[in-house]
């Protein structure tokens, strides 16, 4: 995907730290910790969390990522809007937000202008880069630029200024069904998990790992960040072919997130289905090994 206008110069704007974003996660961290209290357990608020931690992880690696950011393929415009949704439950930002700065990190990867550039260390390439002064994150008034054809769409602009009142509706919801236990498992501990599985992938996925691929950049294949992921974590072959709706390459890099894609082509609710040839991986593999990969 071509890179969209650059930013102005980050010295003609002021940069400051994000308290807001700061304050609100050391508040939803320490809401999780009321997964020790023992007034907060039940194994039915265990089964919420963990199945709403696969749902709105879904909704960051499908949707988000793979069908917002990259175009990996294409779903009818209700389903977009309501895989959109389920992204947002993953209270990470707005789709446009979330795509500007995803796409910025593409355009400048482990160098000036990756809002979190691995170069500075894992903590910082973690969460730091989220509340930290940070130059190279994609400034408010910049982001229609980054993902214009998101915030073309009044559907989306509604998204992303109300983005954190799904998160609330969500919340009083599962508070009506099961009270607190559901809250804390179902929105605290759940997000605080999700949060950390999606960090890995800038953090761990730009340092721990093997590179398959040529790609100039710190990306690797992790498969314990690939596990918690639903398939992020095979990072180097996303950044090889970022195009790709498929990150596992090989028969053995675990990838739910594309058979989830399979399926729903199945199903006829997905199309164009973007994946590289073996020729497009032979040319850019590290190890000339004909052969190698199945697609």
């Amino acid at each position: 995907m071509a890179s969209p206008a650059r930013e102005l110069p980050a010295q003609k704007r002021i940069v400051k730290r994000d308290y807001p974003v700061g304050i609100a996660l050391l508040i939803i961290h320490i809401g999780a910790l009321g997964v020790f209290l023992p007034q907060f357990f039940s194994w039915t608020a265990v089964a919420v969390g963990v199945g709403l931690y696969i749902l709105t992880g879904m909704g960051i690696t499908l949707a988000y990522h793979r069908l917002l950011t990259h175009r990996s393929l294409t779903v009818p415009k209700p389903l977009e809007y309501a895989l959109a949704i389920v992204g947002v439950l993953a209270l990470q930002g707005g789709p446009i937000e979330w795509v500007a700065q995803h796409r910025a990190h593409h355009a400048h990867t482990d160098a000036p202008g990756d809002p979190h550039d691995s170069n500075k260390g894992m903590p910082w390439s973690h969460w730091e880069w989220l509340f930290r002064t940070n130059e190279a994150r994609v400034a408010p008034e910049a982001r229609p630029r980054w993902a214009a054809d998101l915030y073309k769409d009044p559907v989306y602009r509604f998204i992303e200024k109300y983005n954190v009142v799904f998160q609330f509706v969500l919340a009083a919801i599962l508070f009506a069904i099961g009270g607190m236990p559901f809250v804390i498992w179902g929105v605290f501990a759940r997000l605080v998990f999700t949060y950390h599985c999606t960090w890995l992938v800038n953090s761990a996925s730009h340092e721990v790992g093997y590179q398959t691929f040529k790609t100039g950049d710190r990306s690797t294949n992790n498969w314990w960040v690939a596990v918690l992921t639903f398939g992020e974590g095979w990072h180097n072959n996303h950044h090889a072919f970022p195009f790709s709706a498929k990150h596992g390459m090989r028969w053995f890099e675990f990838d739910p997130t594309y058979w989830t894609i399979k399926a729903m082509t199945w199903l006829k609710l997905a199309k164009n289905v973007k994946i590289p040839t073996n020729e497009m991986m032979e040319r850019l593999a590290v190890k000339k090994t004909t052969g190698q990969f199945g697609t």
